[in-house]
């Protein structure tokens, strides 16, 4: 939540109230990343006066370059997110004169975030361009195309977020490894989006990498698995600060709060975004290999989903809810004003996403795999199920 908040006051600082409606989860990854390779925590946080998306509460929040980087990326993406939306004329965006003010918007965002990378030396040109390459990508993309190519985009964008934290933390040696992190997350991120919508872009007819390169869902899965294991690799590779220590070796401690919260969210979170995309159940740390045997199927089948169901036993186990109509951008906004002034983003144990209308987990709400970074934990000791170093 100090990242969260930070994030939301560093868009109002430079840009307004009206910049905040860009907060998003993924873009506080680049100010956790940033602390967690500082030495000391001396002028890293803040407190907050109070504010209603915290229920009028002060809160300690972060601050500094990692914040601004940021803001500068969720601005950058939200302006193309949204000219996203004019170009497909989704919702009320397909009425001329709201798409003419949200272009509007668009553009200042882009602006405003190209300003921010500029103070703090990030070129988001390299973010632009690869969101301008994503719809030709696309276009020709067809059955037999890598699907990797298509997520090509996204991986060069947030790889070079992810390296940058490195050179604001004053550690250029961690660049490298933390664009290949960062190079896997956009990857798994895309590809997870991909499988979520799969059956929703079928009924709309909108276009989906997975089906339109004629990917199946074993091959996603297996994709998917190998990113994970990649960004454990690459992150034993980082150097982090003083009061953010990654464990060197089996059974070693986690020590640090910005070390604990990284390990959370790049091992933890990840992998259980992965099970919940493809409905399996597991920990986050592989049990053998880049990714653990799959489960067998009827007659001893081996396949990655229980019965060849990426939701779960056709004759017994979950299957998931009809999926709902998304909503347009505007009418998301309202809903997303909504939940956090709530305060269900925060304490829900389940909300609606405001956009897709898929169920999310509140940010509060209690991590279900208590390995060594979270406290003591029954699955894995410290992470030494699978003698990984994170």
């Amino acid at each position: 939540m100090a990242h969260l908040c930070g994030l939301c006051l560093a868009l109002r600082g430079d840009h307004g109230q009206f910049a905040r409606l860009v907060t998003n989860y993924d873009g506080l990854l680049i100010s956790v990343l940033t602390e967690a390779q500082l030495d000391g925590a001396d002028g890293r946080r803040r407190t907050a006066g109070p504010c209603p998306l915290r229920g009028m509460r002060t809160a300690s929040v972060a601050r500094g370059e990692g914040a601004r980087l940021a803001a500068a990326v969720s601005l950058v993406l939200a302006s193309a997110k949204v000219r996203d939306h004019i170009a497909d004329g989704d919702g009320l965006l397909a009425r001329r004169p709201v798409a003419s003010a949200a272009r509007r918007v668009a553009v200042n965002w882009g602006r405003a975030g190209a300003r921010t990378g500029s103070d703090v030396g990030f070129d988001t040109a390299v973010l632009v361009a690869a969101v301008d390459r994503q719809p030709e990508i696309e276009a020709l993309a067809g059955p037999g195309t890598p699907v990797l190519t298509v997520t090509e985009p996204t991986e060069t964008a947030t790889a070079a977020a992810f390296a940058h934290t490195a050179l604001l933390a004053g550690r250029p040696g961690n660049a490298e490894p933390l664009a290949e992190a960062g190079r896997l997350f956009g990857r798994l991120a895309h590809l997870l989006d991909a499988v979520e919508d799969r059956d929703a872009d079928a009924a709309s007819g909108a276009w989906n990498p997975l089906t339109a390169t004629g990917t199946s869902l074993t091959e996603a899965r297996r994709l998917a698995d190998d990113a994970l294991h990649g960004i454990r690799l690459a992150l034993r590779e980082v150097r982090w600060g003083s009061s953010g220590i990654f464990p060197e070796g089996r059974g070693a401690e986690v020590r640090g709060v910005d070390a604990k919260l990284a390990h959370a969210l790049l091992v933890h979170e990840l992998g259980r975004s992965v099970h919940r995309a493809f409905g399996t159940s597991a920990c986050a740390h592989p049990a053998e290999g880049a990714f653990g045997p799959p489960p067998a199927g009827p007659g001893g089948t081996q396949s990655p989903y229980i019965g060849g169901n990426p939701y779960g036993t056709p004759g017994g186990g979950h299957s998931p809810e009809p999926p709902r109509p998304g909503r347009g951008f505007w009418a998301g906004c309202a809903a997303a004003l909504g939940l956090c002034c709530t305060c269900q983003v925060c304490c829900a144990d389940e909300f609606e996403s405001p956009w897709s209308r898929r169920k999310r987990e509140g940010c509060c709400n209690n991590c279900d795999c208590d390995c060594g970074c979270c406290d003591s934990c029954e699955c894995c000791e410290c992470c030494s199920c699978c003698d990984c170093s994170l």
